[in-house]
């Protein structure tokens, strides 16, 4: 089972309203993979920081590549650092590789055919066992999506499709949601990577608009 395949699976199966940006869904796979890692016992989470241990079972590209990238001198790498070193173009990369494996097929939005080319998932055991998960509600694959603004419309306490809030992530109870410390760790630092990425829009934001209104004039 593949948190990352799962995650991303599940954000390309939304409507277009729904669509999740791809800094924030790269930095949510790299911390998915974080979690794939430690649940395979291949890392282990000291404070902060992400001390590695054996190598995962063979089988997923994607995840042996990120294993491969980790530091092993210490002092080891810090879970934000590790966010944002990996997850660079991390979504392009998932794509690529879901699409080679037939995981993912190209379609045209609108009317005939003719809008813009997208993808979508394909009716395979993966999308079934992502939808599986999202439909239950798994607490992991829940708090990741809530990062990026993904809510479960179909789970029965009525959530209305908007994205968990904060209680519903984990983030304050893991215990209570089967998140343990170190998951707990690792979606709170995506959650803060990206809402620390947000910032950085608007910031640009403001400061594109303020040049053109400089060059426009009064």
């Amino acid at each position: 089972m593949s948190t990352a395949r799962d995650l991303f699976i599940i954000s390309v199966d939304q409507p277009p309203e729904q669509a999740v940006g791809q800094g924030d869904l790269s930095l949510a796979l790299a911390g998915a993979e974080l979690i794939d890692l430690i649940g395979a016992e291949a890392v282990t989470v000291d404070g902060d920081r992400i001390v590695p241990g054996g190598p995962p079972a063979a089988g997923d590209r994607l995840l042996g590549e990120a294993a491969a990238l980790l530091v092993r001198q210490p002092p080891h790498e810090r879970i934000e650092d590790w966010l944002w070193r990996r997850g660079r173009d991390l979504s392009a990369g998932y794509r690529t590789a879901l699409e080679r494996d037939g995981e993912l097929v190209r379609r045209r939005s609108g009317r005939l055919s003719l809008g813009p080319e997208q993808v979508a998932p394909a009716d395979t055991p993966a999308r079934r066992r992502a939808a599986d998960r999202w439909e239950e509600g798994e607490a992991v694959l829940t708090a990741l999506a809530s990062a990026v603004g993904l809510g479960n419309s179909g789970d029965s306490d009525g959530n209305d499709g908007n994205g968990p809030s904060g209680e519903e992530t984990g983030l304050e109870t893991g215990t209570e949601t089967g998140l343990d410390d170190a998951v707990t760790t690792v979606v709170a630092a995506v959650h803060d990577a990206v809402m620390e990425l947000e910032a950085v829009r608007q910031r640009r934001a403001i400061e594109n608009s303020a040049f053109a209104n400089l060059w426009r004039g009064p």
